[in-house]
């Protein structure tokens, strides 16, 4: 068995801002709109997925965010949220995980705070300053992009990774990525299995860089880089289609 590390917002779940065609079914609700999405196929690949791998979401997703998910009864026993820095067992957070997290954010404190007074100030965001369970900054700016080079300016990058998404902008410890949380997992709980994982964005390099099998959508060769254990998908379909058919012909 392996365990499959899988990010979820663009990577299996897509929002009704993306076409992933009329056969789909609707995964999250907020305010009671439709707002997240799987494909009809992925869907039902999910169930023979989280039957054949020890599959654990990995997203950057808070514990809210990522508990609006409806998995259709099939709700995977963990996830790992807040981009690695909180692990959830059956919704329930782990303290001793989430203690551990806190002492490695606590090294980049100095950074975190800098940045903290920096985008307060800043005069294009638009949404409120947020300290995510005390582990990394969140906020959205009009310019992210202009915002994020100036924090890359400002802060030590040794130190801080400094992402954007859209309007999103975080500012993450280095010690709290998506790869450190798949070693620091394989190693609590399944340190025999290799890992599969998969990913669509810069938050998800880290995991391309330790696991066994990274599957990373068709044309994103200059996010990840040409690496031995990377496969790219064909993109004739849906990205989640295709990395969770080859998931399925690699375990069984």
């Amino acid at each position: 068995m392996y365990i499959f590390n899988s990010d979820i917002d663009n990577t299996l779940i897509f929002s009704y801002k993306h076409d992933i065609g009329p056969q789909k079914v609707n995964i999250e609700l907020y305010k009671n709109r439709e707002i997240s999405f799987v494909t009809e196929y992925t869907y039902n690949l999910l169930s023979t997925v989280i039957e054949k791998t020890f599959f654990v979401p990995t997203t950057t997703r808070s514990i809210e965010q990522y508990s609006r998910i409806d998995w259709g009864g099939r709700a995977p026993e963990y996830a790992l949220v807040c981009n690695g820095g909180v692990l959830l067992r059956k919704g329930i957070e782990d303290e001793s995980w989430y203690r551990r997290s806190l002492e490695i954010a606590a090294s980049a404190e100095v950074e975190l705070n800098k940045a903290w007074y920096f985008l307060e100030g800043e005069p294009g965001r638009n949404f409120e300053l947020r300290f995510i369970k005390n582990l990394f900054i969140f906020t959205k700016c009009i310019d992210s992009i202009k915002v994020i080079e100036k924090l890359k300016k400002l802060l030590d990058n040794s130190i801080v990774d400094i992402f954007n998404n859209n309007e999103k902008v975080y500012v993450i410890p280095k010690g709290l990525n998506k790869g450190s949380a798949l070693l620091r997992f394989r190693d609590l709980y399944k340190k025999t299995l290799k890992i599969i994982a998969a990913g669509d964005s810069e938050f998800d390099i880290s995991m391309s860089r330790v696991c066994d099998i990274f599957l990373a959508p068709c044309g994103s060769q200059a996010i990840f880089g040409n690496f031995e254990n990377i496969v790219f998908m064909p993109g004739a379909g849906v990205f989640s289609d295709e990395l969770l058919d080859y998931v399925i012909k690699i375990v069984e």
